[in-house]
């Protein structure tokens, strides 16, 4: 782990060594004082040497005034290494995520991702700039004070080193609860993120359902959870600082008497007594510094494993050899495929169907059939368990994903949009696309009329998810990003659920005009609307149980048939 830590101080490596070169210097000054204050009291005071007693302390004075300038170094490019460092594992950890496949995300809630990303790496920018500092400076303070301690007097200074091992001992044994302590804290703060990133994205949900209080004692739950693991690790953190405190208090009270003794014994002078108290505090400061630095080191290496856990997940990759697919005709095969989410159930079961290059090939059946994950499999959304899926007879895992996904355009129920203006979210079909090509795409979409009423036009922000456009309006955008991107795959998830009956129509007008000599596939509730397709496909329980076009399904008088007359009362009824 401290290898890969180390890796991102590497394009960084000329401040890092001025740092330490700064942080060295602050060290080496630190004995100046003590110097002086034994000369002082051994020579320049007794000997009334009045005159470089003010050389002296105009030195110090020098001194201190350089140390200035090394400390705001330190404190100011020092943290500017660590937000570089902080900013570089951000990219990293973002370039990672978007090349993590889909099944990651279904295991983790967004809020938990988000805690990685923004307080666990504020952590480990502190560690990787306070971390070699602190180490740096106070090793060699405290190597530099021991051997002045020593020049002063040896036995003394050997009867304060013999407390060291005893400080060292406490630390290791209560370092490693603090560190447990704080990953559960960790975990407890990313628990409290998941929740709040859940219940700010539903509250116009909450406020429709007036279910306020029920998303606060959801909150509290969680809020609880954070304020026992605190607990938890403050209690670890409290139990080192008092332990460590404790035993540094020690180093004073055998001072105090061993000092005490030895003056009486006339084995050290008043001065050099005087001196080895100014100077024990070179020594005992850097020490206090290491323990207390412990917790911010605790927070840096959790929050640098929580880090890694999200780097060391396996991300997609091209098989071996996968080629660059091209532009594609579009004929699509499933041979025997099967598929499931977890190893207990199989959501697809050796499924086998063949989609025409330029044919509408729909999809219908009960919920949690597998329709939807039909429409995943194609563009290599998810690893099938068993079989294979051919475009233009290539084998899917045989093809890079990003060729593959370059041919296919989707239009989802469930869709997404930016927090941009309505002109980047039609440009993420084609980011290269021209002002008149967008314009196009709007008009085939059928909004092109409705932008045109807004004040800012195409440059009107949307809002979180597109909270400012109705559901019709967002649907109509989201069908507006494929008219652009032009795919001779089509996939469309319910595209048109969205829609009111006289937009749908529209809609429905441009997505024939657009399905035209390309292979779409269309997962439909309104049955009414793939009557025309050149085939239709009924599947129920992972398995296709029933095909042919709309006239053979209707005369085979199975399942096909009782959906399409359930379908046909309930719409005349509602009339």
């Amino acid at each position: 782990m401290l290898k890969r830590f180390m890796k991102y101080y590497q394009p960084h490596k000329k401040l890092f060594a001025l740092d330490m070169g700064a942080s060295l210097l602050v060290a080496l000054t630190g004995i100046v004082y003590p110097i002086v204050t034994r000369t002082m009291l051994n020579d320049l005071i007794p000997n009334r040497k009045y005159q470089m007693i003010v050389v002296f302390g105009l030195t110090l004075l020098v001194i201190y005034g350089i140390r200035m300038m090394l400390n705001y170094f330190i404190q100011y490019q020092g943290h500017m290494m660590g937000v570089k460092i902080q900013a570089q594992m951000r990219s990293d950890m973002f370039n990672h995520l978007e090349k993590l496949p889909y099944k990651f995300y279904d295991e983790r809630e967004t809020g938990k991702i988000m805690s990685r990303m923004t307080n666990d790496l504020m952590d480990i920018s502190e560690l990787a700039h306070h971390g070699p500092e602190n180490v740096l400076i106070c090793t060699i303070s405290i190597l530099v004070s021991f051997f002045y301690l020593t020049t002063i007097h040896f036995g003394m200074t050997m009867i304060v080193f013999c407390c060291v091992p005893f400080l060292a001992v406490a630390s290791l044994v209560l370092r490693k609860k603090m560190r447990q302590a704080f990953m559960e804290s960790r975990q407890a703060i990313a628990q409290i993120n998941a929740a709040l990133e859940s219940s700010i994205s539903g509250i116009r949900v909450t406020k429709a359902f007036t279910n306020a209080k029920k998303e606060s004692e959801k909150f509290e739950e969680g809020n609880k959870s954070f304020i026992s693991a605190r607990k938890l690790s403050y209690q670890a953190m409290g139990q080192f600082h008092s332990s460590t405190a404790f035993i540094t208090d020690i180093f004073n009270v055998v001072i105090l008497i061993s000092g005490g003794l030895l003056m009486y014994d006339g084995q050290i002078n008043f001065a050099d007594y005087s001196a080895f108290v100014v100077s024990i505090n070179l020594f005992l400061s850097p020490v206090n510094t290491l323990i207390n630095f412990m917790e911010q080191y605790q927070n840096g290496v959790t929050g640098f494993s929580r880090f890694l856990e999200i780097m060391d997940s396996e991300p997609e990759k091209d098989a071996e050899g996968a080629v660059d697919i091209g532009k594609v005709e579009g004929k699509i095969v499933f041979e025997d495929v099967s598929y499931g989410y977890d190893e207990e159930k199989d959501v697809l079961k050796h499924v086998n169907l063949t989609i025409e290059k330029g044919k509408t090939f729909a999809l219908v059946g009960p919920s949690g059939g597998g329709k939807t994950t039909i429409c995943h499999l194609i563009p290599h959304f998810y690893d099938i368990d068993s079989g294979k899926i051919f475009i233009d007879g290539k084998e899917i895992h045989e093809v890079t994903m990003e060729s593959l996904r370059r041919n296919i355009g989707i239009v989802q129920q469930d869709i997404y949009l930016f927090n941009a203006s309505i002109r980047e979210n039609i440009l993420y079909g084609k980011l290269d696309a021209t002002e008149e090509e967008v314009i196009e795409a709007a008009k085939r979409a059928n909004i092109h009329d409705y932008i045109m009423t807004l004040e800012s036009g195409y440059d009107t922000q949307i809002g979180e998810r597109g909270v400012r456009l109705s559901g019709g309006q967002k649907q109509r955008l989201s069908i507006a990003r494929v008219f652009l991107k032009n795919p001779p795959i089509l996939i469309l998830d319910e595209a048109t659920s969205a829609l009111d009956n006289t937009t749908e129509i529209l809609i429905q007008q441009a997505l024939d005009e657009l399905c035209k000599g390309r292979t779409t596939l269309v997962v439909a509730h309104r049955l009414s609307t793939i009557k025309n397709a050149d085939e239709i496909a009924v599947i129920a329980d992972g398995n296709i149980v029933e095909q042919g076009d709309h006239e053979t399904l209707i005369a085979k008088n199975g399942m096909y048939a009782d959906l399409y007359q359930l379908q046909f009362r309930v719409d005349h009824g509602a009339r």
